[in-house]
């Protein structure tokens, strides 16, 4: 790959995942294509100021795939399951690796979800497991799976911050459980390693994370930092299960089994420093 000069095409590039690739690319000097649905809105014009190319693609449009990635050496590829749904997000994952296949991308990049590789019996893990396997099948002269585990950014999502900001990490989960979690620019950091050296990562899967906490370690944190008392809330899994059955299926595991991303050997493996969950919280706007 030669920097600046071979295209590297990012799916989804104004997304969580998607987004710090592209910034990490475009900051390492490297020629960078981003797509995403909503070329005018702000997250696409700030990637064209950093020197994207931005181009408009829908993920049920072959078409609009095909063009995009035309010319590309490198693709990274990113679905939403909460988008799209479990298997919407499947049959995406496998229509974009076929079309960039076809197109000729020589290394392929797909970020999947930790233990996706388990059999965890999560739908939207498992769906995951299937797009990889069908990357394996395709016979990319070179590919990189990345499997982060739990966004820390979950936390300052509707999901979660408005029970913080009330008091409680309210999640359904056993407080003696530790979760593996992972801050979105970390993603960022192997994206770009996984293209700098694709060789020597052709054709492997890294489950990637830069922290583990239990629920109640989490709330101390955030008490610290936001300066006032955040508890832990056991939500009941039967409300949680209304909610969404998935997410249910998932804390349940999270709880049985959970995560085994190789936090420490990563760090000295790949020479990417993990993000603590303090460093992260400290750059959230907290109410």
């Amino acid at each position: 790959m030669q920097k600046g000069r071979d295209l590297i095409l990012v799916m989804g590039a104004t997304g969580n995942q998607g987004q710090a690739v592209a910034r990490e690319l475009l900051g390492r000097g490297h020629r960078v294509r981003a797509t995403t649905r909503r070329p005018d809105g702000e997250p696409a014009r700030a990637l064209a100021a950093l020197g994207a190319e931005i181009v408009q693609v829908d993920f049920a449009d072959s078409a609009s795939l095909e063009r995009a990635m035309a010319g590309a050496w490198g693709a990274f590829a990113v679905q939403n399951t909460w988008e799209a749904g479990v298997q919407g997000e499947e049959e995406q994952g496998k229509r974009v690796a076929e079309i960039a296949r076809k197109q000729g991308v020589s290394h392929f990049v797909y970020t999947s979800v930790g233990s996706a590789q388990r059999a965890t019996g999560i739908p939207h893990f498992d769906n995951k497991w299937r797009v990889e396997q069908r990357v394996r099948e395709l016979g990319f002269p070179s590919h990189t799976i990345l499997r982060p585990v739990f966004f820390m950014e979950n936390l300052a999502s509707p999901w979660f911050k408005p029970a913080i900001d009330q008091g409680n990490v309210a999640i359904g989960m056993k407080p003696e459980t530790r979760l593996q979690m992972i801050a979105v620019k970390d993603i960022g950091q192997y994206g770009a390693l996984a293209f700098e050296r694709h060789a020597e990562l052709a054709d492997t899967a890294i489950d990637i994370a830069g922290d583990a906490k239990t629920g109640p370690e989490i709330a101390g944190a955030l008490s610290a930092i936001i300066g006032r008392p955040v508890g832990f809330f056991q939500v009941p899994m039967a409300e949680v299960r209304k909610f969404n059955d998935d997410f249910a299926t998932m804390l349940e595991w999270f709880d049985r089994t959970g995560y085994d991303a190789d936090i420490e050997g990563n760090a000295r493996r790949y020479g990417i420093r993990p993000t603590r969950f303090e460093e992260w919280a400290r750059t959230v706007r907290w109410s």
